[in-house]
Order: C-alpha cells, then sequence, then structure tokens
C-alpha cells in the first residue's frame, strides 16, 4: 500500500454499514509504485446479496468515497468486473475494510 494514501478506517467503517459493502479494496496504482499526488483510488467492493444498488447509487457512493480518501475514485462492483481484467485486478486487490 502506497504511503501517500490515507485510510481513515472509521469513516470507511461507517461507509460500509451504510451501503452494505462486505468488503472494500484498493487496486490499481495505489497498491503499485505509481501512486502519485494526482492519482486516482480504484476501488473494488462486494455487496451483501441483500443490498440493491442501481447506477445512480453507486455514483454518490464513489462520490462520497470521493470525499473520504480526498481524491478521485473510480468504484468497480465485484459482479461488475470485466472479465477481461477481472483476475488482474483481483490479484492485486488488497482489502482495507471487511466485514
Amino acid at each position: 500500500m502506497n504511503p501517500q494514501l490515507s485510510i481513515p478506517q472509521t469513516d470507511l467503517r461507517a461507509f460500509c454499514r451504510a451501503h452494505a459493502v462486505r468488503e472494500l479494496s484498493i487496486f490499481g496504482s495505489a497498491v503499485r509504485g505509481d501512486f502519485g499526488p494526482d492519482s486516482d483510488v480504484d476501488v473494488l467492493i462486494d455487496l451483501a446479496p441483500e443490498a440493491r444498488i442501481g447506477l445512480i447509487a453507486l455514483q454518490r457512493m464513489r462520490d462520497e468515497l470521493a470525499r473520504i480518501f480526498g481524491r478521485p475514485v473510480d468504484l468497480l462492483t465485484k459482479n461488475g468486473i470485466n472479465h477481461n481484467i477481472r483476475d488482474e485486478i483481483l490479484r492485486d486487490a488488497q482489502v482495507i475494510h471487511a466485514e
């Protein structure tokens, strides 16, 4: 994990509880060596089975995570990962919150 990325655990716990997120991981430049001051945070979430999240809710969640991290966020759901890059993302992802 890159030391330039601040991870406010209290805010993340509250976010995950509010949105039925079972697991929240980061991947991409935040876990590689090329993360910089202008980098966004790539976030992967695994939702509880009972969660019913539409596109607008996902956009709001992305915006809320951007406020928490203090930088832009790209948000993916585990079920929504493109199959062409799924293995790479899952291999590199680092769990930072799990229920």
